[in-house]
């Protein structure tokens, strides 16, 4: 088997309000953008994913992956983790396009995904997580409708500029919800975005003293209060927190995931695999919490189909008791557009996911609405890539490179 076609296609889906997320402050978000891939196999199966997006910026992607995938066994994850690694040297991180081959040898196999990483069908519990920054009041008023709709546990946001309204922020939602719901936080201070609002990043000092507050409010979680590359800074907060501290939802992969482990850097560990990784490191990451006495749950916050890629992994993971991180934010972010192509993904009355049991990775693309919010911007097949290699190179050197290829 190998990967004889790929399609990569900007999708963009409105959304019927502005979104304003804490991780870029002041930033209007109007639209759920993401680039997406389609691979097709000489057997004529197709895997597909999603890589969140700002706009058109991955528009030369399929010329730098073209030579990386085209020919490539989807099944040999090491090689395919490899290449993809290889063209992240000259171009994006391309974490985000390993688990379309995983969605193929789901699909070839007849399971779901969760089911090739050792996982069994199991309902999943979700809490619901904030995106945005709101009044006091305001929050209080939505989480107490998300009690009523099933929801036991939610994370909130905080990004004001002085510490201390932060800190009144959570003392204020605490004490408007009561302490019969969970409450976790996250500071997004792990990859500190500021091209609008100039947001201070904090330091160890900061941290404490904010990591205090949460314990005194009966906070369950604090996410990512440091950067994420500050490693012996997250280990210091870890030892000195009365809270579980999180993080490593956007790092590098395992490179960078294993220096958290020997240093200790986190209770919780929440590794996007369409960011930190792909499938595969993710595993590992998993495997390593196990076996350290550490906790995992996913970091979610892009769309339905980044959604399903780590909802696979939580499966994989049969004794993980951890809720799931469900994006919710009304009126904005909510299930019709954060999926955008594929079906809604809508908990019971008990805020818990049922299993799916579909081949792959769990979604179908509604191609209807593929062709209404996305527009293809690149295809390439194995014979269009030796066309373009005799174009660009000449037919002499063309030969030369697939000689050498094939040696």
């Amino acid at each position: 088997m190998k990967i004889s076609k790929i399609e990569l296609y900007h999708v963009s889906v409105p959304l019927k309000e502005t979104f304003w997320p804490t991780w870029i402050p002041g930033y209007p978000q109007t639209h759920n953008k993401f680039t997406l891939i389609r691979l097709v196999t000489d057997e004529g199966i197709e895997g597909w994913s999603a890589g969140s997006a700002m706009g058109v910026e991955r528009e030369g992607l399929g010329d730098l992956l073209g030579g990386y995938l085209l020919g490539a066994d989807p099944s040999d994850i090491d090689r395919v983790q490899g290449l993809l690694k290889q063209a992240g040297f000259l171009g994006w991180r391309n974490f985000w396009i390993e688990p379309a081959c995983w969605d193929i040898m789901g699909k070839k196999a007849g399971k779901p995904v969760y089911e090739l990483l050792g996982g069994n069908a199991r309902p999943v519990e979700v809490y619901c997580s904030t995106g945005e920054m709101r009044d006091p009041a305001q929050r209080i008023e939505g989480l107490q409708e998300m009690k009523k709709q099933g929801f036991k546990c939610a994370k909130l946001r905080v990004k004001s500029i002085k510490l201390e309204d932060d800190i009144r922020q959570i003392e204020a939602v605490r004490k408007g919800v009561g302490d019969d719901f969970v409450l976790g936080v996250d500071a997004n201070q792990g990859w500190l975005v500021t091209i609008v609002d100039k947001i201070p990043a904090w330091d160890l000092a900061r941290a404490k003293t904010f990591a205090d507050a949460c314990a005194a409010n009966g906070i369950e979680w604090l996410e990512e209060p440091l950067d994420s590359r500050d490693y012996d800074g997250n280990a210091e907060l870890k030892k000195y927190s009365k809270v579980k501290i999180a993080g490593a939802e956007l790092n590098y992969g395992w490179d960078e995931i294993k220096i958290m482990f020997e240093k200790d850097c986190f209770h919780i560990y929440q590794p996007d695999a369409t960011f930190a990784g792909g499938i595969a490191q993710v595993k590992k990451v998993i495997d390593e919490c196990k076996k350290r006495d550490r906790l995992y749950t996913p970091h979610t916050w892009t769309n339905g189909i980044g959604f399903y890629v780590n909802w696979n992994l939580v499966l994989a993971d049969q004794d993980n008791k951890l809720p799931l991180e469900y994006p919710l934010e009304y009126p904005s972010w909510i299930p019709e557009f954060r999926e955008g192509i594929i079906s809604p993904i809508i908990p019971d009355k008990n805020a818990t996911l049922q299993p799916f049991k579909t081949p792959g990775l769990g979604f179908e693309i509604n191609k209807k609405l593929l062709g209404k919010y996305g527009k293809r911007f690149f295809k390439m097949t194995e014979t269009g890539l030796k066309i373009k290699v005799i174009r660009e190179k000449g037919l002499r050197e063309a030969l030369r490179l697939k000689k050498r290829k094939e040696s």
